[in-house]
């Protein structure tokens, strides 16, 4: 069900209704609000809030119904429609490829992209009791975990973060990763029992970065709305979210793809890529990195997927 729109409203945003979504909703709102004194005014921006496939089926992993996509198509068809102007999302949940007629305008300051380790029983992988049970929803997560730990048994593990921690605490399983930035926004740093290096974990391509996604079109509106958005772009994190972006895009990437990449500036201004691909049973785990020009991020991206399927090999089918 989605809240009525107020006439005075100036921009409608779209959002999803969890805790998380809505945090993310409300940091764009302000950063709109700081950014142009027209939209500081309470009912200025108006959440809107949309129910979407992904949030009301929680029962079956996201390959089998339909993908990530399912946390986009009916807030993608609001805006479309014209029922609300812009949308917000966890970019790591962005199709590789937008529909047609809108486009990614702004990515917000990027928040830390690691993964976070949440056990009662073990402070570190290596820590947890051999054929420990994890709670996962990511494909991405569970190959590289088993990849490290065969001994694992990894289950279905879907739900808001509030869910998953309810989950672990009342002994589902022994372990569960999260993002550690969904935490931070939720003021929920705390519950992380261990943030994971990139190292040791590998994050989902553009992880930690918020997105608002906007119509492309040639009415006065459109234009209007399209300058206050890309006015909050942040550049780096959008270099940044332009360079996993395409290397998932290289690799078909898709919630059925362990696929997980992480670009970061070095200390003279480059941009260094890394990425990592695996079997859905960790087995066959590839890695591999480039670094390249900040002012070049799609080639860069280009350039490691294309590493990655090399090293995959001919059975990869991309």
């Amino acid at each position: 069900m989605e809240d009525q729109s107020k006439a005075d409203a100036l921009i409608r945003l779209g959002t999803r209704g969890s805790k998380l979504a809505l945090a993310q909703a409300y940091e764009t709102k302000r950063r709109l609000g700081e950014m142009h004194p027209e939209l500081a005014p309470e009912g200025a921006v108006e959440i809107v809030v949309i129910k979407t496939t992904g949030d009301k089926v929680q029962d079956r992993a996201l390959a089998e119904i339909g993908g990530k996509g399912l946390f986009m198509k009916e807030i993608e068809a609001a805006l479309l429609e014209r029922r609300i102007d812009i949308a917000v999302h966890s970019t790591k949940d962005v199709e590789t490829f937008l529909t047609e007629g809108t486009e990614l305008v702004a990515i917000l300051p990027r928040e830390d992209p690691r993964d976070a380790l949440l056990s009662p029983v073990a402070d570190t992988i290596e820590g947890l009791p051999q054929g420990a049970v994890i709670g996962t929803a990511s494909v991405r997560r569970a190959a590289q975990l088993l990849a490290r730990r065969p001994d694992f048994k990894t289950i279905l593990y879907r739900g808001n973060v509030q869910t998953r921690l309810r989950k672990l605490e009342e002994g589902v399983c022994h372990a569960t990763l999260l993002a550690y930035a969904g935490l931070i926004r939720l003021d929920l740093g705390d519950r992380a029992t261990r943030v994971l290096e990139p190292e040791e974990m590998l994050p989902a391509v553009a992880q930690g970065a918020i997105s608002v996604q906007c119509r492309i079109g040639n009415t006065p509106e459109d234009k209007r709305i399209y300058d206050w958005v890309r006015a909050i772009n942040d550049a780096e994190s959008e270099i940044r979210v332009r360079a996993e972006r395409a290397m998932l895009a290289r690799l078909d990437g898709s919630c059925r793809t362990p696929i997980g990449g992480l670009a970061e500036f070095t200390a003279d201004g480059a941009l260094r890529l890394r990425g990592c691909l695996a079997a859905l049973d960790g087995s066959g785990l590839c890695s591999a990195e480039a670094t390249g020009s900040a002012d070049a991020p799609e080639a860069l991206g280009l350039a490691v997927g294309e590493l990655l399927i090399a090293e995959a090999g001919p059975d990869y089918k991309v």
